[in-house]
């Protein structure tokens, strides 16, 4: 849990070109391996102690194994899933990303079933930065439904 003196402290993270560069250049590649389906390439982007959370949700896996079997429910539910970028935002915290999402629901996902037809929904991610291991310790996720 964070405490307010941890937002501060992110908050006071000194603006780096080097350190913005090498976060994007990061986040470029996480996003490659997603669109790529490709799992190692994914979890070289991450802290071994990575947490991922779907916030909304209340549903949460730790550590590199529990973000393989993040994306293994997210992949199998949506096998076509694309994420179209909405909005970014690249600082020395981390990257956050505003994306529209289209796929097919094929198994269900966080306990919604399955309707085997297309899906849009937008999501709000949170990348956190970890300057010392200059990987991203996870993912913070807000799903939304979008009105059709």
């Amino acid at each position: 849990m964070r405490t307010p003196n941890d937002v501060v402290d992110r908050l006071r993270r000194p603006v780096d070109h080097v350190e913005y560069e090498a976060i994007r250049r990061l986040w470029t590649a996480h996003s490659m391996a997603e669109d790529a389906r490709d799992i190692q390439g994914l979890m070289a982007t991450l802290t071994d102690d990575c947490t991922y959370v779907v916030e909304n949700k209340g549903v949460s896996w730790t550590g590199k194994q529990g973000a393989t079997e993040f994306y293994r429910q997210l992949l199998t539910a949506f096998p076509d899933i694309h994420f179209d970028l909405q909005d970014i935002v690249i600082g020395p915290q981390g990257v956050f990303e505003r994306a529209r999402v289209t796929a097919t629901h094929q198994l269900a996902w966080l306990d919604v079933p399955a309707t085997g037809g297309p899906v849009e929904f937008d999501v709000l991610i949170l990348f956190p930065w970890d300057p010392v291991q200059r990987l991203f310790t996870g993912e913070h996720v807000w799903v939304f439904e979008r009105d059709r």
